[in-house]
């Protein structure tokens, strides 16, 4: 069974581009097959507040209404990932930029609306792990940008941590499965206001200490919610660190490492 990568780049890197570029030729670097989903970044905003289009945020998610999901599209599965897979190629990897619609490998569904309408977002009910394998199998890798489809057709907008973890759990059952959250921390922090203070393994019942305490919070903890989720569910690894040391963190250690 062939050990195969699954790594999520954060949106405060692509940001960046010089943290993008390290990033980038770090993943180029990593030996044997590999998946890359990456978040949206600020452009979406960017480009909504030219178009005129309001953005709402609630708890750190976006409100997906019909313009806004034009806009992610367009900047998350147009310039986003196209930029992304042409410095793959310059890197020699041979990237193919994808969507959850493409090929039909993430199918979802539109989320429910309870306290919250999140508008046009999708909650994953399938991923085609085979057609996803068969890119790996040509020797392509695959880059997702965090956009799915539903069965009525239509586009959604999905957590690209969520993705991740989905994505993850499915390919188990063709490979061993390493799943590496990549952002701008050098892992989970027991103090946020201090970047040194990384928890180097972290189980669910610290975890649960940490929320209590209010140390872990706000983004971080959809992020560990995904990230125990895969864990529980066969993906073999999971490790949360800094976008400079995923090559650290894939060959001998860095960041934070969850333990069932």
């Amino acid at each position: 069974m062939d050990n195969l990568t699954v790594i999520k780049i954060g949106g405060n890197v692509i940001d960046a581009p010089d943290a993008l570029k390290r990033f980038l030729t770090s993943f180029a670097s990593l030996t044997g097959p590999k998946v890359l989903i990456h978040g949206g970044g600020k452009v979406a905003t960017q480009v909504a507040d030219k178009l005129g289009i309001e953005t709402t945020m609630v708890e750190g998610r976006r409100i997906t209404d019909q313009p806004m999901l034009d806009v992610v599209t367009m900047v998350y599965g147009g310039l986003v990932n196209k930029q992304i897979v042409a410095k793959l190629q310059a890197l020699d990897v041979n990237a193919i930029g994808l969507t959850g619609a493409d090929a039909g490998t993430v199918l979802a569904k539109k989320r429910p609306v309870k306290d919250i309408d999140y508008g046009m977002v999708g909650d994953i009910e399938e991923v085609d792990s085979g057609q996803i394998q068969f890119f790996l199998r040509q020797n392509l890798t695959p880059v997702f940008a965090p956009i799915t489809y539903s069965t009525a057709g239509d586009l959604l907008n999905t957590n690209a941590d969520t993705m991740a973890s989905a994505i993850a759990v499915d390919m188990v059952r063709h490979n061993s499965v390493t799943l590496i959250y990549c952002f701008e921390k050098k892992g989970v922090l027991k103090d946020p206001t201090d970047d040194n203070s990384v928890i180097n393994e972290l189980t669910p019942a610290l975890y649960a200490e940490y929320k209590a305490a209010g140390a872990i919070n706000k983004g971080m903890i959809p992020k560990l919610d995904n990230a125990f989720k895969a864990l529980e569910s066969g993906v073999a690894k999971v490790v949360i660190c800094h976008a400079d040391e995923l090559a650290t963190a894939v060959n001998q250690g860095a960041g934070t490492t969850l333990k069932k």
